[in-house]
């Protein structure tokens, strides 16, 4: 058996945004999810019960509803990038002990994110970390080809100059570590806090034990802080 893959030749800290910066049980995403239901249902005036059963079929097949909606129906990204995180941030309160813990990584520090660089911005102005990331990588940069599509991610590394084999990837669904993890990244799912209820599709919670996921924690600070320089 391989031995997971370590951080001592880290220099730079990739993470995902959603249910992953944040914790899986403030459930921002459960708003995002309803807002997409109503995009779907308005948009093919279709029944809220179909409509999602769409959703979740095009976020399956296609990696975002968005990238089916367009593909099939024609849907412009910004509008619906504009519908869909039209939410209330409140639910997200500062968590100093994260950043820090961000902050005192050795190197650069980035996001690659299926959401919108607006949406990012929100998020990270509610957490108390927007000086925290050297620099965002969202769909638009993807040029709406989600993850886990593999010309995403080479895209990524392009664009940002990053070597997958001195970088880490830290995400909250296990099927979008696998193409890092084969470029050589180390991979760390983040996963829910097993005392606190989630809204989550239980697809979205496997993969714990898969070969492509070298770490796994529920304490992302944590788990951040036993990695930072003393």
């Amino acid at each position: 058996m391989t031995s997971p893959r370590a951080f001592s030749h880290v220099d730079t800290w990739v993470f995902d945004l959603d249910n992953t910066l944040y914790p899986h049980h403030v459930n921002l995403w459960q708003q995002v999810d309803a807002r997409i239901g109503e995009f779907v249902c308005n948009w093919l005036n279709v029944t809220p019960a179909e409509a999602r059963n769409i959703q979740k079929d095009y976020y399956r097949r296609f990696g975002t509803t968005m990238r089916g909606m367009m593909t099939l129906h024609g849907v412009r990204a910004d509008d619906y990038l504009a519908y869909v995180h039209k939410i209330d941030h409140s639910p997200l309160e500062p968590n100093p002990q994260l950043g820090a813990a961000i902050a005192k990584l050795p190197g650069r520090k980035l996001i690659l994110t299926n959401g919108s660089v607006d949406h990012v911005d929100a998020v990270l102005a509610r957490l108390g970390f927007a000086g925290h990331f050297d620099g965002v990588f969202d769909i638009i940069a993807a040029e709406f080809e989600p993850k886990p599509a593999p010309q995403t991610y080479r895209k990524f590394l392009v664009d940002h100059a990053v070597d997958p084999t001195r970088a880490a990837m830290f995400e909250d669904l296990a099927r979008n570590l696998t193409v890092p993890h084969e470029l050589g990244m180390t991979t760390v799912l983040v996963v829910p806090d097993g005392t606190k209820e989630v809204v989550r599709e239980d697809w979205e919670l496997e993969g714990r034990d898969a070969a492509h996921v070298d770490h796994v924690t529920d304490d992302l600070a944590g788990f951040l802080a036993k990695l930072s320089p003393k």
